[in-house]
């Protein structure tokens, strides 16, 4: 294992500097986190780390090296992932004034299955975290790594990703964080939907100019 240490240093520096990146993962954690209870944030997290599992697991079987290749898949891929993004950024943008704070009686109720799955899904249908996961699994990590390495490599990013927006996500839900935002609270949320919109819409001409897969981070 000692002789891997390299790689792997080499690994979680790339990971560390590619998710504490502004994307769609953080804009989401942190509409989470100032609209949502702690706990929702903390398993919209969760759903974030969980995601990262899809992405290595198909880089690890060869299968990203052909959503890569091939032009048509990735298009899809890239579609599937600027409609979701669309579909969250409404949410924000439909914010009202006084509805961030989690205790208002304008705050929309989540279920855990939900705050979940919003994590899981935004992550999972990244097309960034696709050219990412391939790119590291095919440039910086060598091909002679045994697969036990490289899924522990894997684990190790799911892991940390899951603490970094955990971490986001209890920042952001303390009392004196929330009470800062409350008064303007909602004019951040639709930033944040105005963002996501942007990357919605600049992943949908991307697939229409048929730009080529090119090795962007998440």
């Amino acid at each position: 294992m000692q002789t891997y240490w390299a790689e792997f240093l080499t690994v979680a520096l790339i990971h560390f500097l590619a998710v504490a990146s502004p994307g769609p993962d953080f804009a989401v954690m942190l509409r989470q986190a100032l609209c949502q209870s702690r706990r929702n944030a903390l398993l919209t997290a969760t759903g974030v780390g969980t995601g990262i599992l899809v992405h290595v697991s198909y880089s690890l079987l060869g299968i990203g090296l052909i959503i890569q290749q091939s032009l048509v898949l990735f298009n899809i891929l890239k579609v599937i992932g600027a409609l979701y993004l669309t579909w969250i950024a409404v949410q924000c943008l439909r914010a009202k004034a006084g509805g961030v704070h989690v205790d208002t009686r304008n705050a929309k109720p989540q279920t855990g299955a939900a705050a979940y799955r919003l994590g899981f899904l935004t992550n999972t249908l990244n097309p960034k975290a696709t050219l990412f996961f391939v790119s590291l699994f095919s440039v910086v990590i060598s091909p002679g790594t045994p697969a036990l390495v490289q899924g522990a490599y894997g684990l190790y990013m799911a892991v940390a990703t899951g603490l970094w927006f955990m971490l986001v996500a209890v920042f952001f839900t303390l009392p004196q964080i929330r009470r800062g935002f409350n008064r303007f609270g909602h004019w951040l949320d639709r930033l944040m939907g105005g963002a996501l919109l942007l990357l919605a819409g600049q992943l949908l001409l991307s697939t229409a100019t048929g730009d080529a897969p090119t090795k962007d981070a998440p």
